[in-house]
Parts: C-alpha cells; structure tokens; sequence
C-alpha cells in the first residue's frame, strides 16, 4: 500500500505532496489537528457536565483549537 493511497483510505488529504517527505509533513499537522480536536470535545464536554461557576473547561478548549491557528 503507498503512503498516498493509505492516507486517503484513512480520510487524509495528500495536499500537494510531490515527494514521501512532503505526504508526511501533510499527514503530521492532519494527525496534529485531529488529536487537537478530540482533546478540545473532551473540555467541551466536560464544560457541560460541570454546570458550576469556575469551570475552565470552556477556556482549556478555546487554548487547545487555537494552538491550531498559529
């Protein structure tokens, strides 16, 4: 199986990758946001499960996606 066709099978974009280099830098920050992501939903629910004044949750989730915008 080649790295392109595994990664798509997988629900990965190739992006533009020309070389195994490249396929593997697209897969690193694919594989980066989605770990980001399940962590941000596991704060957000958390955040409703804990209807108190204090919670930080919904701050923690916020920090996490936006790791993903710089």
């Amino acid at each position: 199986v080649t790295i392109t066709k595994w990664m798509t099978d997988h629900g990965y974009a190739t992006g533009h990758g020309d070389t195994i280099e490249d396929l593997f830098k697209e897969l690193e920050w694919q594989v980066a946001e989605r770990e980001r992501e399940a962590c941000a939903k596991l704060c957000d629910q958390r955040a409703e499960e804990d209807k108190f004044e204090g919670c930080y949750a919904n701050a923690c989730a916020e920090a996490i996606r936006a790791r993903g915008e710089t």
